[in-house]
């Protein structure tokens, strides 16, 4: 199966999807962290016209999320856009999409997410709600349900690498992606 993952630079779910046999691809505005063999560096929206089977897509969250929501009213003009940018994403020519994000406007702009989902039930024992607004995917099926939900990604300290740590998809969701989807 040929798989994009969409804004993603560390090659976290690329690589899920490569290990287990597909051919899968990464696309950032940023250089992929992992080996960059298998990541394009552009303007996602520039790909969507290629064949792809999947895309899992992780928009910027940055003037979508509710945890921002103070702020709204400032940055009007970036939040259209963002909204945008999702929705040329979810309206792409691609057979199965997974767009994810927190708890975000989307869910009153659009629609509510099909799912939900927590680390904790992927083996880390962390809390950060994570929504997915699937298109021909069945729900993700928790893999490994475990205790010591802690805020971490929440408690993060600021740091100029903040805002790409929070980001990270963790790898037990990240392979039950490419099992259960791939």
């Amino acid at each position: 199966m040929r798989v994009l993952v969409a804004c993603e630079y560390s090659g976290i779910v690329r690589d899920a999807f490569r290990d287990v046999g597909h051919d899968a691809w990464s696309c950032d505005l940023l250089d992929s962290e992992a080996d960059s063999t298998y990541h394009y560096k552009c303007n996602v929206l520039s790909l969507l016209e290629e064949p792809w089977d999947l895309m899992i897509a992780h928009p910027p969250c940055t003037h979508l999320a509710v945890s921002g929501a103070r702020w709204f009213k400032y940055k009007q003009k970036e939040q259209k856009q963002a909204i945008a940018f999702f929705m040329a994403l979810a309206n792409a020519d691609i057979h199965k999409i997974c767009i994810e994000n927190p708890i975000c406007i989307m869910s009153t702009v659009w629609r509510k997410p099909d799912q939900i989902i927590q680390p904790w039930m992927f083996g880390h024992g962390e809390t950060k709600a994570t929504c997915l607004w699937l298109k021909n995917l069945p729900l993700l099926q928790p893999t490994n349900i475990v205790e010591g939900r802690e805020q971490r990604i929440w408690k993060m300290p600021p740091s100029p690498d903040r805002s790409k740590l929070r980001s990270k998809t963790y790898l037990g969701i990240a392979e039950a992606m490419a099992k259960q989807w791939g």
